[in-house]
């Protein structure tokens, strides 16, 4: 019997859905950063309507261009004159990282990634036979870079580095002196500059600031409907860029990838973009204060430091037991009745975290931040 790729076999399941799988049906689940809202009604309505009309079919590889001209538009406050060109609808952000690797990663190239990092962005440089090369985001900096870290990784064989704020699993964001430094640092070296900004309608304290706009045609945007506007199961995202030879060939080769986006979906969300763009702003303020519980609950338990986030939805607090990794401790919260991954999911910068999504009811959270420090507390022996 013939065996398997070296690449499959290398892939192993990430440390958040192994926690996952683990849980039952009666424990309070911090787990997986999903909303628990539904989508606006005018976006489904959108979807059912198109789907009735015969929106049942392939559409261009770029997807549908009334959406791709919203979405450009959309940036228009930070870059003029973008249009559906400078987008490509792909089914989901993390279909984006393919195309974006897919062409611009040679085999024995590398890529700047952060750490703690979303667990696909490793694996996805190494499907096309590169190395990922991580960044420490530290907890004593904010889970910011620094420039000199970033230089000590960088060589000749670097193409491309990779942002994400707001970040998962960290809930990171940067003020624009630091967006302006990372920039210079990829400038300087002749990088790619990916953005992943799935998050970026999820910001508490101020407004996102953005990577797109920077006076830098080699800056490449990743974002996503699943977050912002609830849509984790549509499974649509876009690549956005001012560069129009990267679009040309990000364009390309999803159509070898995937082909196309789901075509009446494409059509639910135009109908969000348009007539319920205040939908993730509804959702932010609820975010806030569930945000504001959960660390105030945590940063009053004995052996916990928790920065307090201003983006995204999860929280990476320091979790400290003498003895106990951060895997044994969230085991032994699951034990407790609560779901929630160990910081060693997200790489070794993050050991010694633990990740809370607070996706959940405050009255959840509460709960489930009464059963986190029962067993903290035990663990510690107090």
């Amino acid at each position: 019997m013939r065996g398997f790729s070296d690449r499959a076999l290398e892939i192993q399941p990430t440390g958040v859905r192994k926690m996952f799988d683990m849980a039952g049906d009666d424990v309070i689940s911090f787990g997986l950063g999903e909303p628990d809202f539904q989508p606006p009604e005018i976006a489904i309505e959108a979807m059912y309507q198109a789907m009735k009309d015969g929106h049942n079919k392939y559409t261009t590889t770029a997807g549908l261009p009334a959406l791709r001209n919203k979405i450009a538009k959309s940036w228009e406050h930070v870059c003029p004159g973008l249009d559906e060109s400078n987008v490509c609808m792909t089914m989901s952000g993390t279909n984006a990282l393919l195309n974006i690797f897919a062409s611009l990663v040679n085999p024995g190239k590398n890529v700047l990634l952060p750490e703690p990092y979303f667990p696909l962005y490793g694996p996805d440089v190494g499907l096309w036979g590169g190395e990922a090369r991580f960044y420490e985001c530290l907890f004593e900096n904010e889970f910011v870079p620094t420039i000199e870290h970033l230089e000590s990784l960088v060589d000749d064989d670097t193409v491309a580095i990779l942002y994400n704020f707001p970040s998962n699993p960290t809930g990171a964001t940067i003020t624009k002196d630091q967006r302006d430094q990372l920039l210079k640092f990829a400038q300087k070296n002749d990088l790619w500059l990916i953005t992943d900004e799935v998050y970026d309608r999820i910001v508490f304290d101020g407004e996102h600031v953005s990577f797109v706009g920077c006076d830098d045609d080699r800056v490449i945007l990743i974002n996503s409907f699943s977050k912002t506007f609830a849509m984790t199961g549509w499974r649509i995202g876009y690549i956005l860029s001012a560069n129009l030879e990267a679009m040309a060939q990000m364009t390309k080769l999803q159509y070898y990838i995937t082909a196309c986006s789901n075509d009446a979906m494409q059509y639910g969300v135009l109908a969000a973009f348009e007539k319920a763009n205040d939908y993730p702003d509804q959702m932010c303020l609820e975010f806030k204060s569930r945000r504001d519980l959960i660390c105030s609950r945590l940063n009053a338990m004995p052996g916990v430091q928790c920065h307090v986030p201003e983006g995204a939805f999860y929280v990476f607090p320091k979790v400290e037991v003498p003895g106990m990794s951060s895997e044994e401790i969230a085991l032994e919260l699951l034990k407790g009745g609560v779901l929630c991954s160990p910081g060693s999911a997200f790489g070794s910068s993050g050991e010694g975290h633990l990740r809370f999504a607070y996706t959940i009811s405050r009255e959840d959270i509460s709960l489930g931040m009464d059963k986190t420090e029962i067993v903290l507390k035990r663990l510690r022996g107090e």
